[in-house]
């Protein structure tokens, strides 16, 4: 093994495809370097996608759909699904490294967050899955009707590079689950965790060619044609919401099915009677977690006006104890943004807002001095920022906060609801019926009360407005990844009436 890739033996010698059971390199010949973010530096390539490489995908994705998957049954999928749950358990330590040096993330969030949510993702739907039922019901002419799931057959998968490993198996997982083959597109900038799954699902028993990965571009190459596939049924995307409107027009000749989980611009709003140490830590934890690069930060800090300076005030300090440093160190509890391009476009922001009138750095807003290489940028905080600033109204996807006051319920209402965005925030008081009245109010697909980022996968995952199409999570993801059919019978009695 090269490149510092011997952490994880299942990886092959170079990054490609994985099609058919086989890893592969594109038909092009073509390649692109995967850079590690925190050193700023390369340290291996990656097979370059086509339309050529994403047609081979979906062939092997349909003959595996033709074979003995194609007629499998739920409990054998559950069988896999948890076997494979128990395989990333085994190998997390590894996982989490790769994942570390893909993303720059910090060792440790990678481990207890990224890696385990990941291994929770197909235990979740393991035991989902094999409890499911199908509707019955008998006419009032004795007719029995039922209706059930059947797979859509292949789909593709489309995951962004925030959270790599996370985000493919909260989609692969109920995609197999319902007996689907899957062609995955994982975001350019962190190929390895996703690469790194797939000589483990093997390991579980799952068939060749049920998953393929084809590495590559968005726009320009991989993407744009698993989004055109006339042999794909369906589209899971995370990410970007611009990219969700290019990918919605390019798929609409297909009339493929369509899950857009997309941008955010979530608050934390703090009440005069909440509990303030709590509610500030959480808020700063919201903000900062994953270096902010996450759709449901908590990117804007909305207090109430009598207990402002407090609540800023601890803040600013749980910012403080924020340690910025190497991903791979203990005690890092921030590393590096994905790339030095990132970072340009978070610092474009900061430095913008520095010039809007009234607005004031708090803390952060730069490069930090002690770490030159890399694409590090500290945990930034601004005050004074209107409500019609770009800061407030564009996803910045960095350790960006700013902090806005309020006087009353109407007035955080409206600051919460003025964006273009509906994703998720956070409500912190006492008062049961304010939390309440907040909650159905906001135009929200998420709301935390009194904390963050706390899920149940039952439940419904995603955004309003412009932050998203469909729901994922629970049944809801079950229920995109099946096609319905309702088989009507007549038996002996009804069919003497006709």
């Amino acid at each position: 093994m090269r490149n510092g890739l011997d952490q994880f033996p299942l990886l092959p010698q170079q990054l490609d495809h994985y099609i058919g059971g086989r890893f592969v390199p594109s038909q092009s010949g073509e390649r692109f370097a995967n850079v590690a973010p925190a050193p700023d530096q390369a340290f291996g390539d990656v097979a370059l996608g086509a339309a050529a490489d994403v047609d081979a995908a979906v062939a092997a994705a349909h003959e595996a759909m033709a074979g003995p998957w194609g007629r499998s049954t739920a409990a054998e999928r559950a069988r896999i699904l948890r076997k494979v749950g128990d395989l990333i358990v085994e190998h997390g330590e590894e996982l989490a490294r790769l994942e570390t040096t893909d993303t720059g993330k910090p060792m440790a969030e990678s481990l207890t967050g990224d890696i385990a949510r990941a291994a929770a993702n197909f235990r979740f739907y393991s035991e989902l899955s094999a409890h499911q039922s199908a509707a019955s019901y008998v006419g009032e002419d004795g007719t029995h009707h039922v209706s059930r799931r059947e797979p859509l057959g292949v789909v593709g998968l489309i995951t962004p590079w925030n959270l790599p490993l996370y985000l493919a198996t909260w989609k692969l997982a109920p995609a197999l689950a319902q007996g689907n083959a899957v062609v995955l597109k994982p975001a350019e900038l962190t190929p390895l965790s996703v690469l790194a799954l797939m000589p483990l699902l093997a390991a579980a028993g799952l068939p060749k060619g049920v998953v393929n990965i084809v590495q590559g571009l968005g726009a320009e190459s991989a993407g744009e044609a698993l989004v055109q596939h006339t042999g794909v049924s369906a589209i899971s995307f995370t990410g970007e919401t611009g990219t969700g409107e290019h990918i919605m027009r390019a798929a609409a000749p297909t009339l493929k099915k369509l899950s857009f989980e997309l941008g955010g611009k979530g608050a934390s709003v703090i009440f005069a009677d909440a509990d303030i140490e709590h509610a500030a830590f959480q808020a700063a934890r919201a903000a900062f977690r994953n270096q902010g690069q996450v759709c449901l930060a908590g990117s804007r800090l909305l207090v109430q006006r009598s207990v402002y300076a407090e609540a800023v005030a601890r803040v600013l300090d749980a910012t403080m104890k924020i340690k910025l440093g190497d991903p791979l160190a203990e005690q890092t509890t921030m590393g590096s943004l994905i790339s030095r391009e990132h970072r340009q476009k978070v610092m474009g922001y900061v430095d913008a807002g520095r010039r809007e009138p009234g607005v004031e750095v708090l803390c952060g807003g730069r490069v930090p001095p002690s770490l030159p290489i890399g694409a590090f940028y500290e945990p930034t905080i601004l005050s004074g920022v209107r409500q019609e600033s770009r800061l407030i109204q564009e996803e910045i996807f960095g350790p960006v906060l700013t902090v806005q006051a309020f006087d009353n319920e109407d007035e955080a209402l409206a600051l919460l609801n003025g964006t273009k965005f509906g994703l998720s925030c956070s409500i912190y008081t006492q008062d049961i019926d304010r939390a309440q009245r907040m909650a159905s109010r906001a135009r929200m697909g998420l709301v935390w009360i009194n904390t963050w980022f706390v899920r149940d996968l039952h439940t419904a995952f995603g955004g309003m407005k412009r932050s998203g199409l469909g729901r994922e999570g629970g049944q809801y993801s079950l229920d995109f990844f099946s096609d319905f059919k309702t088989i009507s019978t007549a038996v002996a009695a009804h069919k003497r009436s006709l």
